[in-house]
C-alpha cells in the first residue's frame, strides 16, 4: 500500500491527441463532480486551476 504523500502523485497518459491525468476519487467525491461533467482549465503561474464549468 503506498504511503498518503505518494497515493496523490499522478502520471500523464496521452489518449490520442489529448493528454490526461487521473484525478483521486477521495477529491471528486468531495468536490461533487460526476463522470462526463464539464470543468473548466485555466493556465496559471506554476501549474493548473481545473474549476466547475458554469453556465
Amino acid at each position: 500500500m503506498r504511503s498518503l504523500s505518494q497515493k496523490n502523485i499522478r502520471k500523464i497518459t496521452k489518449n490520442g491527441t489529448s493528454h490526461s491525468v487521473s484525478i483521486p476519487i477521495e477529491i471528486l467525491k468531495k468536490l461533487g463532480w460526476k463522470e462526463r461533467q464539464k470543468v473548466v482549465v485555466k493556465k496559471i503561474r506554476g501549474g493548473i486551476q481545473i474549476k466547475d464549468w458554469k453556465k
